[in-house]
């Protein structure tokens, strides 16, 4: 499978100013195989040292802070020469070294022309504490599941060449809607662990799906127990099953009573903020203004968490496959969307999303582009042409459906783009690529392109 981040390690080799790589994400990711076909493209050759499984290592580290001496030792344990620029020198598991995790500042002060990567299950909590890694001193990328079009390449290669041909404005072809389609149906239930997507490539099995996401949810939550240091594990344990619950609310404003009855956030921010740096959940703030800069609106105490793959949620939820194959209506079917074009969104824009919230609307993602703000809504389903939207909904009707799969921000967010005239406004839904009056309705599997269509 080919992932888009080689391009930025490509990008990162030939930096002039280039310093050590920290590669942080969640476990099982792909960040090991991602260093090691890194250096077997880009480098002569690659030395791996894996700080989980050879103890001994440590030593080099803790009595040494000379590169020059710790390349020397490092030669003779691999048995060749490690040439600057033309070897690549990979350090896996490193947050069970940190010794070796503060040696990377002597690389970048004293022997900047080695070319150093390093990654860590659960590195993001170590990065996290200021004290914990050289500030400054090393590059940061940020490694998640497969994103839309990299699951499409790995999947439907044909459909893929299709799917990067797309342009603004195009016109897709029914045929091409509804194939693509059926991939993003595939990758609600597969997700992006490239464990699951490798599965489901062999054998095609949604049960060997089903039981690897058991088996990578258990080991995520037997790390919470390994790794939270000062953090209460029970704690971080009871926010993380409490996820499912949070988003089914028709308010899905995280709520720490819901985690536990009288909780608080005292009792669960340090659980909270553990399990986001350690890239399990993603985290999006409530903005008081929809201006630019967003950063400058954050309402710190209004967020919502999302899982950071779709199919683990999906799996977290209990969705049987039906339900989405046979597009059927079930309770939990908005929310899924939405954690879906988070996980595509992210990375696209500078500034993170958002998303806006008070007593008359509800704006599903806000998008800083430049200085332009960009609403977005995430339908789960079909949009009714608008001309019968207009009849069934008065425009400043308050959303109070019922129904099943409803989306109670269609309203709102007609209206705001009534008020406010943004520049772009984009409805993310089943139907087709196209324009609704002031709104561009994108199709669900061109989210990942979001940017390059605006």
């Amino acid at each position: 499978m080919k992932r888009n981040a080689i391009q930025d390690l490509i990008s990162w080799k030939s930096s002039e100013d280039r310093k050590p790589m920290v590669l942080k994400g969640a476990r099982q990711v792909g960040k090991t195989w991602l260093m090691k076909e890194f250096g077997q493209t880009c480098y002569e050759s690659y030395v791996y040292f894996n700080f989980d499984e050879e103890d001994e290592l440590k030593s080099i580290f803790e009595t040494n802070k000379n590169p020059q001496r710790i390349i020397e030792l490092l030669s003779m344990i691999v048995g060749q020469k490690i040439l600057p620029g033309r070897t690549l020198i990979i350090f896996d598991e490193i947050q069970e070294c940190s010794e070796a995790l503060n040696t990377l500042k002597y690389f970048k002060e004293k022997a900047d022309e080695y070319h150093v990567i390093a990654a860590g299950s659960l590195l993001g909590t170590l990065l996290a504490q200021p004290k914990s890694y050289p500030v400054g001193m090393v590059n940061l990328m940020e490694i998640c599941p497969l994103t839309f079009d990299e699951f499409l390449e790995a999947i439907d290669p044909v459909l893929y060449s299709y799917y990067c041909s797309i342009q603004k404005n195009q016109t897709i072809e029914e045929i091409f809607h509804n194939r693509l389609l059926e991939a993003y149906h595939n990758y609600l239930i597969i997700g992006g662990m490239p464990e699951c997507v490798a599965s489901w490539i062999k054998y095609k099995d949604p049960a060997k799906i089903n039981q690897i996401q058991q088996e990578l949810i258990e080991i995520y939550e037997n790390d919470f127990s390994k790794h939270n240091g000062k953090v209460n594990s029970g704690r971080i344990l009871m926010v993380f099953r409490s996820i499912v619950t949070q988003l089914a609310k028709s308010n899905e404003k995280f709520m720490y009573g819901a985690v536990r009855e009288g909780g608080r956030a005292r009792a669960f921010k340090e659980a909270i903020e553990w399990l986001v740096s350690a890239g399990v959940l993603n985290r999006i703030y409530n903005v008081s203004k929809t201006e630019h800069p967003l950063a400058a609106f954050d309402k710190l105490d209004q967020f919502k968490l999302f899982v950071f793959d779709t199919g683990l949620l999906k799996h977290m939820a209990g969705i049987d496959n039906s339900a989405i194959l046979l597009k059927k209506d079930y309770q939990f079917k908005g929310p899924l969307t939405e954690n879906y074009i988070l996980q595509q969104l992210r990375g696209q824009f500078e500034v993170d999303p958002r998303y806006f919230s008070d007593k008359n609307s509800e704006i599903d993602f806000v998008l800083q582009y430049g200085a332009e703000i960009i609403p977005v809504e995430a339908k789960s389903g079909v949009v009714t042409p608008p001309r019968y939207a207009r009849r069934q909904v008065a425009p400043t009707m308050k959303v109070r459906s019922a129904k099943v799969g409803a989306d109670k921000s269609a309203p709102s967010f007609k209206r705001y783009v009534a008020d406010h005239h943004p520049e772009y406004a984009l409805r993310f839904s089943k139907r087709g690529y196209r324009k609704d009056g002031n709104i561009t309705n994108l199709p669900l599997y061109l989210a990942r392109k979001t940017r390059e269509l605006l």
